[in-house]
């Protein structure tokens, strides 16, 4: 039987590939221009790290992480022992804990300094049910902002994801942002009690589900997709009418600002994302069309308190992340293909065998010269040699025939136009990036 990839995980082919690169380059490029820096962190931390800062009471927590085992805490574990911290490891099953324990291990936000502005690309993991758009192993990109309290920050932020969103080529009239605040410590209590109590009230009316995060984590109910419990929920608190005056007045704010940035959005005061650690100002972003329930393709919001639930001094901070394989849908569902085209710049062929090490020779002085170049390497016949450089798509051609090479020159065909011409060897590289329009 033949060994396949595991279930909810998905191999990025060469185009697939391009793509991610594709938009870590504009998320890099985009991002960068909001003063926001690249940042890695390992694939794997501390439980503990996840279960305070997400928060024990969430589904990524509570069913999704992957347990991550050595084979001395494994054998541990099997003799009846108990583990130390640093040996209780998870798969990192989002990126915003991650880069708040490097912010905090490195003190990257000395007192009195400027925030730390980073973002980051890479695998996220989460043992769920695998759904179209929705894996065990997916790709995120995110950015993090933390030591700012302003809600210019907060606005900042979501202008940057939208603006992404637009330049990668989702429509922006296929997109819908909804923002919210979720309050904070001093208002939000009281809210997630009126909530508490309004599920127990329609218990009979709703899913076990809903009626077990009544005592756990209420908030959470409000996002159940249930069709039947979304009804009887619509009636339910909402936390607009419980904001205390200084969250309001900072939610205010960052519309305030969004409106002065033209950003369109819609305010659903049951938006309430799905960690527990976020705190004000929360954000999504929708398709409207194309992907069906599962239609939110990212968001994030304002997170003041996950910093001391890690171990470090209070730091106010705000981030989103978004959704690789979500993105990718979206965009295929608006006609938009990424990583496509070529990835050469020039083929290299030769009149026969007896050219082969000559055609390998200029083959290296153009990949010296940083231009993409591939050659045939099973001796196929010149005609052959040209089907290929069709099938991988290269614009151009260097043919290297004896004749040619005796007077030090080769034929230079454009593909295109079919038109060719002799080229110096010396002078090909330049030759090359001049018809390539570099």
């Amino acid at each position: 039987m033949a060994v396949k990839a595991p279930r909810g995980t998905a191999d990025l082919l060469p185009q697939e590939a391009r793509a991610w690169d594709q938009l870590s380059r504009l998320a890099l490029r985009i991002f960068g221009s909001y003063g926001y820096e690249p940042i890695e962190t390992p694939i794997f931390e501390q439980t503990d790290m996840f279960t305070r800062g997400i928060g024990e009471a969430t589904d990524v927590v509570g069913k999704e992480m992957f347990q991550v085992l050595s084979k001395n805490a494994y054998a541990t574990l099997l003799e009846g022992g108990k583990l130390a911290a640093d040996q209780r490891l998870s798969l990192r099953p989002e990126g915003t804990a991650s880069v708040v324990r490097a912010v905090q291990e490195h003190n990257l936000v000395p007192s009195g300094a400027a925030p730390a502005k980073l973002m980051y690309f890479g695998p996220m993991f989460r043992c769920e049910r695998p759904q179209k758009g929705r894996l065990r192993q997916f790709h995120q990109i995110g950015a993090e902002c933390l030591g700012a309290h302003e809600p210019s920050v907060d606005a900042e932020m979501i202008i940057m994801l939208m603006r992404f969103f637009e330049k990668a080529g989702v429509p922006r009239s296929n997109m819908r942002l909804i923002i919210n605040s979720m309050g904070d410590d001093n208002c939000r209590p009281a809210y997630r009690d009126s909530v508490r109590d309004f599920i127990l009230a329609h218990g009979s009316e709703l899913c076990d589900e809903c009626n077990r995060r009544a005592h756990t984590n209420p908030l959470r109910a409000l996002d159940c997709k249930n069709p039947a419990c979304k009804q009887v929920l619509a009636a339910a608190p909402t936390i607009d009418n419980a904001l205390c005056d200084d969250c309001r007045a900072h939610y205010e704010a960052v519309k305030a600002y969004l409106d002065m940035a033209g950003i369109e959005y819609v305010e659903d005061p049951h938006l309430v994302r799905g960690l527990d650690y976020y705190t004000n100002t929360v954000f999504e972003v929708q398709v409207i069309d194309g992907l069906g329930s599962q239609n939110a393709i990212g968001g994030g919001g304002r997170y003041d308190k996950l910093m001391e639930s890690v171990g470090g001094k209070p730091t106010p901070g705000i981030g989103f992340a978004l959704g690789f394989e979500r993105l990718m849908l979206a965009l295929e569902a608006a006609g938009v293909q990424l990583g496509g085209g070529s990835n050469l710049d020039v083929f290299v062929a030769c009149v026969d065998a007896s050219m082969r090490a000559a055609s390998f020779k200029v083959l290296q002085s153009l990949r010296d010269a940083g231009v993409r170049a591939d050659a045939d390497h099973q001796a196929r016949s010149l005609k052959s040699q040209f089907k290929l450089a069709d099938k991988l798509a290269a614009p151009l051609v260097v043919v290297v025939g004896p004749d040619e090479f005796e007077r030090g020159e080769v034929t230079l065909r454009d593909m295109a136009s079919k038109e060719q011409r002799n080229v110096s060897i010396e002078e090909l590289p330049t030759a090359v990036k001049g018809l390539l329009g570099e």
